[in-house]
């Protein structure tokens, strides 16, 4: 059974949930901008050199042999991962706990060697917990010790620039070399919600200006309000990344950062996106060169049933999001099934939409359409958005992409 790819629960949350800039979060990643310049040093270059001979034995559950995966799928040695995890609440267990899930999931992302470590903002929405980005970004640089730690993303027009460059100093000061900025422009999915954020619909208008005012701060550049600085951030070299979907690629290339894209359900878009991104990127002193992080959903198992039950719980979310304008916590993917007999016609559609497009299967499988995805994009990184109701399935799934794609930790 092939693999399938459908469109990111990150980018399909987003919109679900109001958070449409946020690019489910993530946001941005960052490459070999300012201060990224010694990432690859941390655990991506050795990716190539030994140990990359100690593949994957053979075996009836889809994984690769010895030394296949170097020769036959070389982008996956190459590239980075990271993961953006978006503290999903899940049925019969209280909001606290997704935190805590993020935290521990953050400790096994360091071990097993993934690149950066992402959490995202979402206002009122019953099925995320996490609020408030910047503080558990210091949450979880504090239970880490060597993974990139960032936002995917804070959501700017909720924020005033110069307070979201001094919590970024704050944090950069506090763990030095290892904080990435991603920044997204929703503005929250009810009037409610907007009111209480103290913005509305038309603030995303401004979200390249405030960009611009942000990025000043550090490099002290041109500002509205050039005798103000941001302390400690002035001078601090922190990645910033643009989370974005279409027009936002075009703000990025503008402004000389990091683009976080993916829609994986519209391949043709997503890459003239990309494209144009490329071509019209102008140089900035945090980033002086383009860097396209592709993001999705990714689901591995011992079995291509065993990978799509993992997307069954998200599915659903979105789904019921659709019909009823809330997005709920996950439920098991055991309950989703005993319903879809009884589905609507709209709420069908809705479902299998939101479960097409995702890359899923065996550690073979899913090689080689990763493979196939990174080629024809060219990205720089890959950034991982699953979510599911159960954790042990989530970390496995996380274990075996681990082995797929060579990650050392």
């Amino acid at each position: 059974m092939s693999t399938r790819t459908t469109s990111t629960t990150m980018q399909g949350a987003g919109r679900a949930a109001g958070e449409t800039g946020r690019l489910a979060a993530g946001d941005q990643t960052g490459g070999l901008g300012g201060g990224e310049t010694d990432r690859l040093a941390t655990g991506q270059t050795d990716r190539l050199a030994a140990g990359e001979t100690d593949r994957l034995a053979t075996g009836e559950t889809g994984t690769l042999a010895a030394g296949d995966q170097a020769t036959r799928y070389p982008r996956l040695r190459s590239t980075p991962f990271s993961i953006l995890d978006r503290s999903r609440t899940r049925q019969g267990h209280p909001d606290a706990e997704a935190l805590r899930d993020t935290i521990d999931l953050a400790r096994h992302a360091e071990a097993l060697g993934y690149h950066r470590f992402w959490v995202s903002e979402h206002h009122s929405v019953p099925g995320v917990a996490g609020s408030a980005p910047t503080v558990l970004a210091a949450a979880v640089a504090s239970a880490t010790s060597r993974i990139r730690v960032g936002t995917g993303g804070v959501m700017l027009p909720n924020h005033r620039p110069l307070v979201v460059a001094e919590q970024f100093g704050v944090l950069e000061a506090l763990f030095p070399g290892r904080i990435d900025m991603g920044l997204g422009r929703s503005v929250g999915f009810t009037d409610g919600i907007r009111r209480a954020l103290g913005t509305d619909k038309e603030a995303a208008d401004s979200f390249a200006t405030q960009l611009a005012e942000l990025t000043a701060y550090f490099t002290d550049g041109p500002r509205p309000h050039p005798q103000v600085h941001a302390r400690p951030a002035e001078g601090l070299r922190v990645p910033a990344f643009v989370l974005a979907t279409g027009a936002g690629a075009d703000i990025a290339a503008r402004a000389g950062l990091a683009l976080v894209i993916g829609d994986l359900r519209g391949r043709e878009a997503m890459q003239a996106a990309i494209d144009r991104y490329r071509s019209t990127f102008e140089p900035s002193p945090l980033w002086p060169h383009p860097y396209v992080i592709v993001s999705g959903t990714v689901a591995v198992a011992e079995t291509p049933e065993e990978a799509h039950r993992l997307l069954l719980p998200e599915a659903w979310s979105m789904a019921y999001s659709r019909t009823h304008g809330v997005f709920p916590p996950l439920e098991p993917a055991d309950a989703i099934t005993a319903r879809e007999p009884d589905l609507s016609p709209k709420q069908r559609a809705f479902y299998e939409s939101a479960l097409a497009g995702h890359i899923h299967g065996t550690e073979s499988e899913v090689a080689a359409e990763l493979d196939e995805l990174l080629t024809q994009t060219g990205a720089d990184e890959f950034l991982v958005t699953t979510s599911t109701y159960e954790r042990v399935g989530l970390l496995e799934s996380y274990e075996r992409l681990a082995r797929v794609v060579g990650l050392k930790g």
